[in-house]
């Protein structure tokens, strides 16, 4: 060989040269749910080119475990902290600082816990924690003190002790299926799930949050769908964070969902060295709506322990959210939401255009920050 040649770079394994896999094994989610990759060790094993130490790593894997599929592992471009898919998935030493403001349950879910695996907090919906497994853990879930430490999902005699609350509750109109992530969960028992819901004349609207289009988009089959299809009307929220996220596979995971008829909402969370830059959440909320799945709610960091180093300024938020406006339509812009401690609910926070009043005349802001009056 000359020198060019041995100089030169050679290309990255692909995902199934990595995982030693065949395209129909890739494409399963029960292979990619199996293959799941839950030790630093192991990541080091498929991705030796990881630019990390390992040390401390697996102490913190022991406080908050680790979860990867091998498909959202192939979204890594670069190996460190910097990189989007890594940082939120990859366990940080900086999990164990936490400031004494912090808390594992800062929405108070365990105390309005009316009976296990329901919260019960608005008077009109509810919360139904039908797992506690995720395929993917993120570092910055609010429920890091539960996810992932026993997976386990709830059983038919816990289903039907639900049940037996919500036909006494009338008012509950609502019920969303989270986690965990519900569609870790076979078919069948989703089916039972939906049907049980289904089977409460008050219950109007019944919503999924999983990030299964996200990180394990090989979830989202005809199989799943048709059952889904079935029990319409349903919503079901996802949770891409950042453009990178979108790809061939997970959009046509969610034009599976949307040709089937359910619409879907993107949850977003506002991640430090991730997300807190104006011209990647645009990118961001321009690609959703391409998909098109509808930005819902773009949060503010919940005060749980173990990712303090996720949070940003709130006012950074806010200057965010400025910088959307006028800048993408209307359907494209997220509600910035504070999950207010203490489960005292959600709060829409927007940045203050209006200047006040005076003689009969308000005034406004634009979003160019130009002045504007308008009489009463």
């Amino acid at each position: 060989m000359d020198d060019q040649t041995i100089v030169e770079d050679a290309e990255p394994p692909s995902p199934r040269r990595r995982f030693n896999c065949t395209s129909a094994q890739w494409g399963d989610w029960t292979w990619q749910f199996k293959n799941r990759i839950r030790t630093i060790e192991k990541f080091k094993e498929f991705f030796p080119e990881i630019g990390i130490s390992d040390i401390n790593l697996e102490e913190v894997s022991r406080k908050y475990p680790f979860s990867i599929t091998p498909y959202y592992s192939s979204l890594i471009r670069k190996f460190d902290y910097s990189d989007p898919v890594f940082s939120q998935s990859i366990p940080n030493i900086n999990e164990l600082c936490d400031p004494d403001f912090l808390s594992s349950d800062p929405l108070c879910e365990s105390e309005e816990t009316v009976v296990p695996f329901l919260v019960h907090r608005y008077e009109d919906r509810c919360l139904l924690l039908s797992t506690t497994t995720c395929s993917m853990l993120c570092r910055f879930c609010t429920r890091k003190r539960m996810v992932g430490k026993k997976e386990q999902h709830i059983s038919l005699k816990r289903l039907e002790v639900i049940k037996r609350y919500l036909l006494k509750h009338p008012e509950v109109k609502d019920v969303i299926v989270s986690g965990g992530d519900p569609f870790t969960q076979d078919n069948n028992f989703l089916e039972e799930i939906l049907t049980t819901l289904r089977s409460i004349s008050s219950i109007e609207i019944i919503r999924f949050g999983t990030r299964t289009p996200v990180v394990m988009p090989q979830r989202i089959t005809p199989k799943l769908v048709a059952m889904l299809k079935k029990h319409k009307p349903l919503w079901i929220n996802t949770h891409f964070n950042h453009p990178n996220e979108i790809t061939e596979e997970s959009i046509t995971a969610c034009r599976k969902i949307l040709d089937a008829g359910i619409p879907m909402g993107n949850q977003s969370v506002l991640l430090k060295g991730i997300n807190n830059d104006v011209e990647v959440m645009k990118e961001l909320c321009r690609k959703l709506i391409s998909i098109p799945v509808i930005p819902y709610y773009l949060y503010a960091c919940d005060l749980v322990k173990g990712i303090d180093h996720f949070r940003t300024p709130f006012g950074e938020g806010i200057e965010i959210m400025r910088g959307l406006r006028g800048r993408l339509s209307g359907i494209a812009i997220p509600t910035y939401v504070l999950d207010s401690p203490g489960g005292k609910g959600k709060i829409p926070v927007l940045p203050n255009y209006y200047l006040g009043e005076k003689k009969g005349i308000h005034k406004f802001l634009n979003y160019e920050g130009i002045e504007v009056e308008y009489p009463d």
